[in-house]
């Protein structure tokens, strides 16, 4: 199950190497918010090759165009449309990683992503059709990147409806998940200082809270693993838009899910 974290996603790919080298890989992919282009790209190749290409997609050039322009230029579009960044570049990345036609039934390994339909105000889930749609709907951030429009319907990030669904795993006839996604769920919250503080805080609680129940309503004899990103740094609110130190966090997380991996029990 792969969460959300915008650049910061890159800390999944640390916790899918460590998972590639301890013989562990995946019958099933469950993606969310920016964790379905990582869930696309293994399902595409579901090999320890994969964690070469995806090092490649998220210490890319590419990555500037998607969340690029200086702060105060952004927050000036403010007054004129209600996201950052223009989706453009984000597709054609997709497109130049995943190839333009991709579809569900090329993976190689069933998966399902999660995208928050604004119409129905309820979660919708991608398992067939064109991939790059899904993970464009399954990863618009509001704020950051518009709804995305697919058959006429509107959809943003699906981290909104489920940060992390591991009761679709468990649906689907999981009987061990491993959780990946960025934010230290151990790091204690604090009250917020700043407005943009108010909103971080309130998704991060709601986020954790969701989880716990997800965990709580696991059936017996169903394991939940939440892998460790080792400490993501810097979390203040234009996090996401940080491009370097993408190896250093891979090679972070990797640690810290390898040491977590070796204690368990086979």
């Amino acid at each position: 199950m792969l969460g959300g974290g915008g650049v910061l996603g890159a800390v999944e790919v640390g916790m899918l190497r460590a998972l590639f080298r301890a013989g562990i890989t995946p019958d099933i992919l469950v993606g969310t918010s920016i964790g379905a282009i990582n869930a696309a790209m293994v399902a595409l190749d579901p090999t320890p090759a994969v964690i070469d290409d995806l090092i490649r997609l998220w210490a890319s050039p590419e990555l500037n165009e998607v969340y690029g322009d200086s702060v105060p230029r952004q927050m000036r579009r403010f007054a004129t449309r209600t996201h950052l960044h223009n989706p453009a570049p984000l597709r054609r990345m997709l497109e130049r990683h995943l190839g333009p036609d991709l579809m569900f039934d090329n993976l190689k390994v069933p998966t399902h992503l999660v995208a928050a339909s604004i119409e129905r105000a309820a979660e919708h889930w991608f398992t067939e059709g064109p991939v790059l749609p899904a993970i464009m709907a399954a990863a618009a951030v509001p704020g950051m990147l518009p709804p995305a429009t697919v058959d006429g319907e509107h959809f943003i990030d699906g981290s909104i409806v489920r940060p992390s669904p591991v009761s679709r795993a468990v649906d689907l006839g999981a009987t061990t998940v491993y959780v990946l996604q960025v934010g230290r769920a151990d790091r204690p919250l604090t009250p917020p200082e700043r407005p943009w503080e108010a909103a971080a805080v309130a998704l991060e609680l709601a986020r954790r809270a969701r989880f716990a129940d997800e965990v709580a309503s696991a059936p017996p004899g169903v394991t939940v693993h939440l892998l460790p990103g080792g400490g993501e740094g810097d979390e203040s609110p234009w996090a996401y838009r940080d491009t370097a130190g993408v190896r250093h966090r891979v090679s972070t997380a990797y640690a810290a899910s390898r040491d977590y991996l070796s204690g368990q029990e086979p």
